[in-house]
């Protein structure tokens, strides 16, 4: 795609029915990131984020997908000890978790670990810039690269990781004109968030795109919709009905067979608990097969 011309669409997904709608939409890259410690969990930072955890959730968003190339995570301290180790917690993200390739933050200083997990067969995405993993490093959440010595030690550690065996970069919080001198450096292609728009491609956290957090607001984000807006609007009408007791309506509610009159239905006051040696096809009027699995 780099070599075409053609720009890169990536978001971050954590569950299945996100990656379904999303690969559906067609998007060329579902990163399963370790930013659900922040959207999904409620911390404060992505530092809690386990290797389970990121298992658990790349294996609910493969079960949603049909075409995109999956990316997970690696966590904080999952790579960080040692290279053996961190080759074993890469294998168990495509093994058990059904990654395609691993994304892992930092500069030079990871190129031996990046080459060894490479050769291991599992493709590595780096990333370099405003690396989250660092936060308490960089001294919090804050654009990377601003003067020339830093510019020019970003634009070093990008040619050592694509020389360590990157296939691509995600470039973060930095000046857009590093990442147009980054990418015209690389071969690989460049992915940016709040690295400006030369890049070649571009990822945002899904949460962030629909608007789901008002309260978070940062530069590099565009929200394409309110979506927090949308569902306590839906949610408060659902509640109004609900009290009303407009919900269910007719059109939601389940009859007895044509051989029972509408009746002799039970009053509320009379309505039994239902056994669990009960079929759950009986309970929706039908056979188990009618009733939707979910």
């Amino acid at each position: 795609m780099k070599a075409a011309g053609e720009r890169i669409g990536m978001l971050t997904a954590y569950d299945a029915t996100f990656a379904r709608l999303l690969d559906g939409a067609g998007v060329d890259v579902l990163l399963v990131g370790d930013s659900l410690g922040n959207v999904i969990q409620g911390e404060k930072s992505t530092l809690p984020v386990t290797v389970d955890q990121m298992i658990y959730h790349l294996r609910a968003v493969n079960r949603g997908v049909q075409r995109a190339h999956v990316v997970g995570d690696m966590p904080f301290m999952s790579y960080q000890a040692s290279v053996d180790e961190a080759v074993k917690n890469a294998g168990r993200l495509v093994a058990e978790g059904g990654a395609e390739a691993v994304k892992l933050e930092g500069g030079a200083e990871f190129s031996e670990v990046i080459a060894k997990i490479v050769r291991a067969g599992i493709p590595v995405m780096g990333h370099i810039g405003l690396t989250p993993q660092a936060v308490h490093k960089m001294g919090g959440y804050v654009v990377q690269g601003r003067d020339e010595e830093k510019a020019q030690r970003l634009l070093e550690d990008a040619k050592a990781l694509e020389a360590a065996g990157c296939y691509s970069l995600v470039l973060e919080g930095i000046p857009q004109e590093l990442g147009a001198q980054i990418t015209a450096a690389l071969s690989i292609p460049t992915i940016g968030i709040g690295a400006g728009p030369h890049c070649d491609g571009q990822v945002l956290v899904i949460y962030d795109l629909l608007g789901m957090d008002p309260s978070f607001s940062p530069k590099f984000v565009k929200r394409y919709v309110q979506l927090h807006e949308v569902i306590g609007g839906a949610v408060k009408d659902y509640l109004g009905e609900v009290k009303g007791g407009s919900f269910p309506s007719e059109a939601h509610s389940f009859r007895m067979g044509p051989a029972k009159a509408a009746a002799q239905l039970p009053a509320a006051a009379n309505i039994r608990v239902v056994g669990e040696d009960e079929k759950l096809g009986a309970v929706y009027g039908g056979a188990a097969a009618d009733v939707p699995k979910r």
